[in-house]
């Protein structure tokens, strides 16, 4: 049995607590079976994991970014995500 269906703007909502092992195993369970059939959502998670990596990887250098810069930057995808009208 399949989990119920989950609308992309739920999905985009759910991505940072699904990358974070944070969601519960229903909605775990429903984002990823909405995978399976979503290639617009699975791109979207594939290039927030993309900027994850990249910001992860500015930390490892000399040229770290200043925490107030991002903490800013941080707010500034969560707000994208939550006011993101595409649906995904």
């Amino acid at each position: 049995m399949n989990p119920p269906d989950l609308p992309c703007v739920e999905f985009v909502e759910l991505v940072t607590e699904y990358l974070e092992g944070s969601l519960d195993e229903q909605r775990r369970a429903a984002l990823e079976h909405h995978m399976t059939y979503c290639t617009p959502c699975v791109t979207y998670l594939d290039q927030y994991r993309a900027a994850i990596d990249a910001a992860a990887s500015l930390r490892e250098t000399d040229r770290d970014v200043p925490d107030p810069v991002l903490h800013r930057l941080l707010q500034a995808f969560r707000e994208a995500d939550r006011d993101d009208p595409s649906g995904g």
